[in-house]
């Protein structure tokens, strides 16, 4: 991506060209191959930069739902017998499509989402990535462990799980999306995806993608299919529709719990990865050059709406007021900008309704006690969903903004006194998704990490996945685990065989 002084003049002349297609337009849903607009219903995409309207996007009923839930369960008897070799080249080659459009995908969502062009320029490399992690991964899909007794042996299998719903978020869609559709692929399962409907025009590209792929191979039309449309209807439709083996959720935990409720009368299999309230615990003892570049960079990156951001930083008592003070020295620097220019490091948050709720907390923590250290608002010259990097000292463990997830460039900076203190604070809230510990001592490091409620814990390091690892939190941070065979635990059935070798006695009845 360009990064001279023109590189806002030239990425948004590129952008616009991508976003041609799209203006002026109603972006349809793809079912079973086909676009259509069924309804012909429609809600508004909005730029956030400005909140210029870009586009109409189809509005998906239960109606489509059930087609192209009936879509994917037609496709699955073909998709499910092909050799695990053959998905994995199609996989291969949906990454070799995603990376030659690399410029257009990263372009695309950064207007769409408002994220910064220096974050999302690797979005297609990352969705790449996880295309080839899996597609390697799926030759091995099936197998399972060989269990032999005294008189029997049992062998395991593992067969896919069936047609499969995708809900994915608005804060890094490209991305997330891949996360979850590689795997049901690469498991045998179909798919239908609704992303969400503040951010909808990067799952279009990811669609054409895959389906020219599938196309080209030969494969049916309903292998992948793409449902826009609001939460209440389309996504309530999907997680009810009894074709719909499997429900994987990106979102908040509020949304999690509607979808339980939604899917208890077909039984569906759910895999949640919701919210956070995430801690990074910074110790007397810790590199604290790199616990501050850590701690800025885990939060005010990707404009703070990451789920995996640390939100709270917990900081020893002894060195808290100076690691505080360097804090907002570097708060007050961060470049908020237009998200196509390179130099920007934060972008406008995606929607006005998001930002009216990231803004409605310092009041509240000024009502509290709180210091509004650094932003608390909206930054000058600035319109659309442009909010500023805010730094809130002098918390408490009760206040709403050490307490719920805010989704935004907001740090809350805690004191702790000991050990035992900071792992109180650490665990007192409702999620457990991740937490950041910076410490030389190894010795704490493990321990404190084991006793941390936290599904993904990370010493002396900002968040670096390894794709094998599992991905997934606790409480209400989710249910399950993304990443490796961890995934195929959730778009397959386990299926154990018991075959006699003949010497067992057999117990005898009416003789």
């Amino acid at each position: 991506m360009d990064k001279p002084a023109d590189g806002l003049t030239t990425n948004l002349a590129k952008a616009e060209r991508y976003l041609a297609r799209f203006r002026g337009s109603v972006v349809p849903h793809v079912i079973a191959g086909a676009h259509t607009t069924g309804s012909g219903e429609t809600f508004d995409n909005l730029l956030p930069v400005d909140n210029s309207h870009l586009c109409r996007v189809a509005a998906g009923t239960a109606d489509d739902i059930d087609r192209a839930a009936r879509a994917a369960q037609a496709a699955f008897a073909a998709w499910r017998r092909v050799p695990g070799d053959i998905r994995q080249d199609i996989l291969h080659a949906i990454a070799d499509r995603i990376e030659s459009r690399a410029e257009e995908i990263a372009l695309v969502e950064s207007m769409d989402t408002g994220q910064p062009i220096r974050y999302m320029a690797k979005a297609a490399i990352r969705g790449a990535e996880n295309f080839r992690f899996y597609g390697d991964r799926a030759p091995s899909a099936r197998d399972g462990l060989s269990l032999p007794s005294d008189a029997h042996m049992n062998y395991t299998t593992r067969e896919p799980i069936g047609p499969v719903g995708v809900i994915t978020p608005w804060n890094t869609p490209f991305m997330l999306s891949t996360w979850k559709i590689a795997p049901a692929l690469a498991a045998g399962c179909t798919v239908v995806h609704k992303p969400a409907e503040w951010s909808p025009l990067s799952a279009v590209l990811l669609t054409e993608i895959m389906h020219e792929v599938l196309t080209e191979a030969g494969l049916p039309p309903g292998v992948v299919n793409l449902v826009h449309g609001i939460g209440e209807t389309a996504g309530r439709a999907l997680t009810e529709h009894p074709l719909i083996k499997a429900i994987g959720f990106v979102g908040d935990s509020a949304t999690g719990r509607h979808i339980m409720r939604q899917g208890a009368e077909t039984l569906k299999r759910v895999h949640f990865e919701l919210g956070g309230k995430n801690p990074v615990v910074v110790f007397d003892d810790a590199d604290l050059d790199r616990a501050l570049d850590a701690t800025v960079f885990m939060i005010y990156s990707l404009n703070g709406e990451r789920c995996t951001s640390s939100s709270r930083c917990l900081v020893q008592r002894s060195i808290h007021d100076a690691f505080a003070a360097r804090l907002a020295e570097r708060v007050q620097k961060i470049v908020v900008g237009h998200p196509l220019d390179p130099r920007t490091e934060v972008g406008p948050l995606i929607h006005p309704r998001h930002v009216d709720k990231v803004l409605s907390f310092p009041d509240s923590a000024r009502a509290e006690g709180a210091t509004v250290a650094c932003g608390g608002g909206r930054p000058e010259g600035l319109g659309g969903n442009f909010v500023q990097p805010t730094l809130y000292t002098g918390a408490a463990q009760t206040m709403r903004i050490a307490r719920e997830e805010i989704f935004g460039p907001v740090l809350t900076v805690l004191p702790f006194d000991d050990e035992a203190d900071a792992l109180r604070l650490a665990n007192d809230v409702d999620y457990g998704l991740t937490a950041y510990i910076w410490t030389r001592n190894v010795g704490r490091a493990h321990h404190f990490a084991q006793s941390l409620d936290a599904g993904m814990i990370w010493v002396n390091s900002e968040n670096v996945r390894h794709l094998p690892t599992p991905f997934g939190g606790m409480k209400a941070s989710g249910i399950g685990r993304d990443g490796g065979d961890y995934s195929f635990d959730f778009y397959m059935e386990t299926k154990n065989i018991c075959v006699a070798l003949d010497t067992h006695k057999i117990p005898r009845m009416g003789v």
